[in-house]
């Protein structure tokens, strides 16, 4: 954990108790081109570079039917952020807010959330392009982007193609 040393202007912690409410269940890991926090995009771009959800092999048939969604939104976990700030002092703006005001990945619950491209699924490895995390980022979920998901309903006996679009 971070020291109150490192804290910048207006910035304050608190002190925690060892989080103990919740497990999560990693399905994999990230790969992407950032190894360090400084060379990461602050928002990952469709048209960034290729990046890799490697899935644990028990996960690769929950990709069946993913294919379908050229969006995708994809759910990490921050391993490597502290959990303790309630006042952010962002590095580019002069301003403090609170840590739920902001995408920073300080948080209490460092999840992070991309809307990435989906390029294509081969051997349990999605390829996308949008991603803004480091490289070894654990992966929680993967999901169709919530804009272009709606269940699709089997056709009934009598269903006719809508030839007006």
């Amino acid at each position: 954990m971070s020291e109150a040393r490192d804290l910048r202007p207006d910035e304050r912690a608190v002190d925690l108790q060892p989080a103990s409410d919740a497990a999560l269940r990693f399905i994999g890991t990230i790969r992407t081109p950032w190894a360090r926090r400084e060379d990461c995009p602050r928002q990952g771009r469709h048209d960034g570079p290729l990046c890799r959800l490697v899935l644990d092999p028990v996960w690769h048939d929950a990709l069946r039917g993913l294919e379908e969604y050229p969006t995708i939104e994809v759910l990490y976990w921050l391993d490597r952020s502290r959990r303790d700030l309630v006042l952010q002092n962002p590095r580019h703006d002069a301003r403090t807010f609170g840590t739920f005001a902001l995408r920073s990945p300080v948080r209490p619950n460092p999840i992070g959330t991309s809307l990435v491209k989906l390029e294509r699924i081969e051997d349990g490895c999605v390829h996308v392009r949008g991603l803004d995390c480091l490289d070894g980022t654990p992966l929680l979920d993967i999901k169709p982007d919530r804009c272009a998901f709606s269940p699709k309903a089997p056709p009934k006996p009598g269903d006719t193609q809508d030839q007006d679009g």
